[in-house]
């Protein structure tokens, strides 16, 4: 790929050249493309002008209503642009500020009506339906600030969605005349269409400045990295044909091509495959026979056969997209709403939002020269991949493609991502379909630097049928300073709790949850209850824990957020005789493990060990029904690559009503189990992630003869 450096009075513009084997053809490309547009009528609908139509809800006036505002030709015109822009050298930061909810705040300028001194538009649209939604659902967000001084992020209400409606050097005037520009810092355009004929830059050709730009169609050239924002190109479809999801799996066709206008070298090379794989593949092009209009763009034709469109699309597994006059194509949010895999060639083209979703999961993506391979490359992809790929290409469509809206908001927290890093979305919140509210937690592991959104903790019982133990350990929980809530797990199915009237009077909200299934895995579930990042796992016989040692160990956990900080300590040893690792409860002077009978911890691990346990340990545990504290020390440890904390000297952990029958750990199997559960687990996890330490968490004066007021923690209990 290469560029050619075309100059005008506006400076450099970078463009892609095809490849020499295309070159000759250049000219006729873009005209049979340009004609292929007018003729189907497909963008002669996009985008809609809106002016005598709409009104603009946010400041409740309609467009007709705005201010004129008359551009003097002697008006400044912003630089072209500078290529070499990044966060750190065209954007101030310092604007955004701190706030609690690492939230950035957007301002979007009054709405006004541009024209020239002859009083002419500077667009020929006016404001499109498309760029009203994007203001509206902007207006509508967290985001949003009416308060001007508050703002990080201006938005123009100026519309350059198409620059075909534009008038190039009118626009820029008018950018320049806005009150807070400053050379476009701290300023975001939102493009979908750029360019022209007959070079159709891969960026918007106003001169902007320093501007940020969301832009449909950047190429490899123009996009500058960590700085814009690559979105898609929106397709008027979307609102007006509703595509049910359908389930993942084989498809009447295996490849389908619905573009029109696209190059005829690429087109012979399509037909060239269609006569190889004969039914395979599905080469439609506009229908010659329909008259021209809105309804000619939701047809294809094959040979005289109609077929509906985008429907189509849904009966394929894969389906194509070529570059075409411009980078970004329309086509592509098609065949995502369809479920289709595209099949992506276009050479240096950025995909949208592809510096947080990963395409890989979602498409295939094939250089331009080697169209004629296609078919051999997509039948090596394995079925079960294809499926998840479908299946990913659909969400990717519900959650960042299906309207302006979400393609809006989006952008919107990228761009918030960058400046706030630590509360940053995470891969698997970008990519993975939200099978748990990953949006209620935040990972504990990248926010040691701020205190806990919410204080206090949050004390989870996990019970079965000790009524009487149960609510003496409520009791003395409840004498925590910093407890925020109890949540009482009933794991019973065979027995209502108590009555309401039966249980302690305590000074915060008790919920009682009823699990489905007596299972241990029940006491890790991310239940909504839970609101504090802290949670105390606690057993309904751990009745010797006083309200000093409970208070110290959350605070202990305050400063290491990331950690289990538990009580009863225990050890993993390997056993050479035997040659394989056992569990080891006597009295040493190292721990690798703290029992989650008793044991703070962040509440993001309760959403990894019920959604990302590795294996099949999960099932484990519950079937069983031991060892589900060992898990989540595996779990965090190999999270983490930390080991535990143990808190105070207290090592005796006794129930003293509980029977063999009662309690677990009192069974004569049990320790066999315990050492026969590190091994499973350290089978599946592939190593050994539990982490030695000689070390533990007393108050600073609790050994000190110093009067007890003088102490914070004074009823710390012996070993």
């Amino acid at each position: 790929m290469y560029a050619s450096g075309k100059y005008s009075s506006r400076g450099p513009a970078l463009i892609p050249r095809m490849k020499t084997k295309h070159r000759i053809y250049y000219i006729t490309l873009f005209s049979v493309v340009l004609l292929g547009l007018i003729a189907t009528g497909m963008f002669q609908f996009w985008p809609h002008s809106i002016e005598s139509a709409a009104d603009w809800t946010l400041d409740k006036r309609s467009v007709h209503d705005a201010p004129l505002v008359r551009l003097p030709v002697s008006s400044p015109i912003p630089e072209r642009g500078d290529l070499s822009c990044r966060m750190h050298t065209c954007f101030d930061v310092y604007r955004c500020g701190y706030n609690p909810k690492n939230r950035i705040k957007v301002y979007i300028y009054p709405l006004q009506k541009f024209v020239d001194e002859l009083g002419v538009p500077i667009s020929s649209t006016g404001l499109s339906r498309e760029y009203n939604d994007l203001l509206s659902a902007i207006s509508d967000s967290d985001f949003y600030t009416d308060d001007v001084t508050r703002a990080c992020l201006f938005i123009p209400s100026i519309d350059v969605l198409n620059q075909n409606s534009l008038r190039i050097r009118e626009t820029a005037q008018a950018l320049a005349m806005l009150p807070r520009w400053d050379k476009g810092m701290n300023h975001l355009l939102f493009n979908m269409l750029p360019g022209g004929p007959p070079d159709y830059n891969t960026a918007l050709d106003v001169p902007r400045d320093r501007v940020l730009l969301a832009g449909g169609g950047f190429s490899t050239w123009t996009y500058r990295q960590g700085y814009d924002v690559s979105i898609p190109v929106y397709s008027p479809l979307s609102a007006d044909v509703e595509l049910p999801e359908r389930q993942p799996g084989p498809r009447r066709y295996f490849i389908l091509s619905s573009q029109t206008a696209i190059h005829r070298e690429y087109r012979a090379e399509l037909e060239r495959l269609k006569e190889e794989n004969g039914e395979a593949l599905l080469l439609l092009d506009k229908c010659s026979n329909l008259s021209q209009g809105a309804a000619s763009a939701r047809k294809r034709c094959y040979k005289g056969q109609v077929y509906d469109y985008p429907q189509i699309l849904q009966e394929s597994s894969f389906c194509v997209v070529l570059r075409g006059a411009r980078l970004g194509q329309a086509a592509l949010s098609d065949v995502l709403q369809a479920g289709c895999v595209p099949v992506i060639l276009a050479d240096s083209y950025i995909l949208p939002f592809s510096e947080v979703l990963d395409w890989k999961r979602a498409s295939v993506v094939i250089p331009e020269e080697k169209l004629s391979e296609m078919y051999t490359i997509l039948k090596s992809i394995p079925h079960r991949q294809v499926e998840e790929m479908q299946r990913q290409a659909r969400w990717f469509w519900d959650a960042y493609f299906s309207s302006m809206k979400a393609i809006g908001l989006t952008t919107l927290q990228i761009i918030n991502d960058r400046i706030y890093p630590y509360a940053a979305r995470t891969y698997e919140q970008w990519n993975n379909p939200p099978v748990v509210k990953w949006s209620s937690v935040n990972s504990p592991l990248f926010l040691p630097l701020i205190p806990p959104r919410a204080p206090g903790f949050t004390a989870v019982v996990l019970t079965y049928d000790r009524v009487e133990s149960l609510f003496r350990v409520i009791t003395e929980i409840s004498k925590v300073p910093s407890l925020a809530k109890l949540l009482v797990v009933w794991n019973n199915q065979n027995k209502s709790p108590p009555e309401e009237s039966l249980w302690p009077k305590i000074g915060v909200p008790l919920k009682v949850v009823r699990t489905k299934e007596n299972k241990l895995s029940n006491r890790f579930f991310p239940y909504d209850e839970i609101e504090t990042e802290a949670v105390l796992a606690i057993d309904d016989d751990i009745i010797m824990l006083t309200s000093d040692e409970l208070q110290f160990g959350y605070e202990v956990w305050r400063e290491f957020p990331d950690r289990l900080v538990g009580y009863p300590g225990r050890l993993h040893l390997w056993d050479h005789e035997m040659g394989k690792w056992k569990y080891e409860s006597e009295w040493t002077n190292e721990v690798s493990m703290v029992l989650t009978g008793a044991a703070f911890y962040h509440k993001y691990f309760n959403y990894l060990y019920t959604y990302k346990m590795p294996g099949d340990i999960k099932n484990w545990v519950d079937a069983h029904m031991n060892c589900e504290d060992i898990a989540m020390n595996f779990l965090v440890a190999n999270i983490t690559g930390k080991a535990p904390i143990k808190v105070t000297p207290r090592k005796k952990f006794k129930c003293p009503e509980c029977t063999a029958i009662d309690g677990l750990s009192l069974d004569q199997t049990h320790m066999v189990e315990r050492s026969e559960c590190i091994n499973k687990f350290a089978s599946v996890f592939g190593t050994m992630p539990l982490k030695v330490v000689e070390h533990r968490a007393d108050p600073v004066l609790y050994k000190d003869d110093f009067p007890e007021k003088l102490k914070s923690f004074p009823n710390i209990g012996s070993l």
